[in-house]
């Protein structure tokens, strides 16, 4: 993949990988909770924290069903959406807060209004939710803003992918493919794991993982396999309100699963040479070794058998690993038991 840059934060194979907490519709309308899941993604240590604009009336309709009908304060997924809707000042108060705390701010559009209010406040990039793959009217404007995108993969067949990658390619936007399963929670068996190598080798890109298991195993794996990109979703606590609640991450795991994602980088960038490494451990192997020793007093002449030897630490004479050249070899000299057999106690 070639690298490019969200913000200041550089995106690129020998970058440590964008963690992104999904905040969504955590907040339930509420700006106050939207500015405090900023603070809290900050101190977790995550590099972006993202958000979904939605405004009712430009991308819903009464006839929009309920995915789970989750609220009781909501008589439609119409009146839901319009409760989320935030004005573009407390957007902008948003993205300054985040990026007061070091944070990128990301927000993913649903519609062109919001495409034009987030490119009003300085958005940096985007990232198009699984079910906007397919939305041409949305995706030829977001590629006149140039900006890098970061694409979700849930909703779509290999086909559909293929299509807006090649769109996305032909307007020479940098981009990463996000391995999504749209499942909450995601179980184990449909995170897809195996999908991120196949996106590199068929569309020649950087990858990443959406991620809905609720757990933070799927990030650390998906960062070995070369994942330079993972989302979760965060809550304060998995029985707080909300439709993401239960595929959601607290932040004390989002700060685990951060310091595990940083650890594995860590010791992925750091190869090991065998050879070196047995090397370096010659005052080890001394201390942990065994040598030969004799197991009952011998006196001078003895041809050495099996039963007249024993090992003990530490690596102090003939190690253990010469005990079968040491089999039929005669005794220089008398030897107590327990007594640490030299190279020059024996005849071979």
């Amino acid at each position: 993949m070639s690298d490019f840059t969200i913000g200041n934060r550089k995106i690129g194979r020998a970058h440590p990988a964008l963690i992104i907490a999904e905040v969504a519709q955590a907040h339930d309308g509420s700006v106050n909770f939207a500015h405090a899941f900023i603070d809290s993604a900050a101190a977790a240590g995550a590099d972006a924290i993202k958000f979904q604009t939605h405004i009712a009336a430009a991308e819903s309709s009464p006839a929009e069903q309920w995915r789970v009908q989750f609220s009781k304060q909501d008589a439609t997924r119409y009146d839901y959406w319009k409760r989320m809707e935030f004005t573009k000042d407390q957007w902008r108060g948003l993205k300054e807060h985040a990026e007061s705390k070091g944070l990128i701010f990301l927000s993913s559009p649903f519609s062109l209004e919001a495409i034009e209010l987030l490119s009003e406040i300085g958005i940096r990039a985007w990232k198009i939710a699984s079910g906007e793959v397919r939305n041409e009217v949305l995706l030829e404007r977001l590629l006149q803003t140039k900006l890098p995108i970061l694409l979700s993969s849930g909703m779509s067949s290999w086909a559909e992918l293929a299509a807006t990658v090649a769109r996305i390619k032909a307007a020479g936007i940098p981009f990463l493919l996000m391995q999504c399963t749209s499942a909450y929670p995601c179980p184990p068996e449909r995170v897809g794991l195996n999908l991120l190598r196949e996106m590199q080798e068929r569309f020649d890109c950087g990858v990443g993982l959406s991620d809905h298991s609720g757990t933070i195993w799927p990030a650390l794996a998906a960062v070995t396999l070369g994942a330079k990109a993972v989302e979760v979703h965060v809550t304060w606590d998995k029985t707080m309100f909300g439709p993401d609640t239960i595929a959601s991450v607290t932040f004390a795991e989002l700060k685990q699963m951060i310091d595990g994602i940083r650890f594995t980088e860590k010791m992925l960038s750091n190869p090991v040479d065998k050879e070196a490494e047995a090397a370096g451990m010659e005052r080890m192997r001394k201390m942990f070794g065994q040598s030969l020793v004799a197991a009952s007093d011998l006196a001078a002449g003895t041809i050495l058998r099996a039963e007249h030897i024993a090992t003990r630490k530490p690596l102090a004479g003939i190690p253990a690993s010469e005990f079968s050249p040491v089999l039929g070899a005669k005794l220089r000299r008398n030897v107590s038991l327990g007594e640490f057999l030299q190279s020059a106690d024996i005849e071979k």
